[in-house]
């Protein structure tokens, strides 16, 4: 089971809806994280189960971006406004860096989300499991 992050920005929630519906089969076995909104208009629409955080300008970037640093996230489908400026664009910014630093494959728009949606589905993913497997613990 992987851990995945769905997150929107005000003018694309639609489409993340519309993503979710789609691949709500592929989506259903995994536990599903999302900011505030977007995880209520997703569960609202479908039948998944999705732990919501604070909205994004209140923390809820930052509440996904802790656990991306902790390496315990494995995906994150981020739809982001390019056409918008973001009064919390530093917390985005922050967020795609600890993706970068931990290797987490994040899409930003609905193309690339597809793209790695259907490499889940295939199992293409299997390699984070190691990572689990393998995470030092607290001891070290």
């Amino acid at each position: 089971m992987m851990q995945i992050a769905l997150i929107a920005h005000d003018r694309k929630k639609d489409e993340m809806v519309n993503f979710a519906i789609a691949y709500e089969h592929v989506l259903k076995p995994h536990k599903l994280y999302a900011t505030g909104t977007t995880g209520t208009r997703i569960m609202e629409n479908t039948s998944l189960q999705v732990h919501r955080f604070m909205s994004g300008p209140l923390g809820g970037d930052q509440q996904i971006g802790a656990l991306v640093a902790q390496n315990e996230m494995d995906l994150i489908i981020f739809l982001r406004d390019p056409l918008m400026a973001q009064p919390h664009e530093p917390d985005i910014i922050a967020l795609l860096r600890l993706c970068d630093v931990q290797g987490i494959p994040v899409a930003t728009n609905v193309a690339t989300a597809e793209l790695l949606v259907k490499s889940l589905q295939r199992g293409d993913f299997a390699w984070r499991e190691l990572v689990h497997k393998y995470k030092p613990g607290i001891d070290g």
